[in-house]
């Protein structure tokens, strides 16, 4: 694993875009890699997919007090977070598995 595991979760997540965008044009989802948590002081960073179309974002969080997984969510653009996260181990967050979260919650 890399020392920073953004940089291969951000590969994952562009290749999976790039994959919806051609199989679901009408999905079209807005990535958004963000630091801010982290400028704020929590050693935290932040990727989100968003579809506008249906208003739908799922959150993925990298927590530097957990490394190895990955903290996710599904919320809508209104509800922009929500207490409850999911948890995951990192190695089993595949360019597949985003492709079918952003096919299967955006459709």
């Amino acid at each position: 694993m890399s020392a920073d595991p953004l940089e291969p979760l951000a590969d994952r997540v562009s290749e999976a875009h790039a994959r919806i965008q051609a199989a679901h044009q009408h999905i079209n989802p807005v990535v958004e890699v963000r630091r801010s948590m982290r400028d704020g002081g929590i050693p935290a960073d932040v990727v989100t997919l968003d579809c506008m179309r249906t208003r739908r974002r799922i959150t993925l969080i990298l927590h530097d007090q957990q490394p190895g997984f990955l903290l996710y969510q599904f919320v809508t653009l209104e509800d922009e977070v929500s207490v409850e996260f999911k948890q995951m181990a990192l190695s089993g967050v595949t360019s597949d598995l985003l492709f079918d979260w952003m096919q299967d919650y955006f459709a």
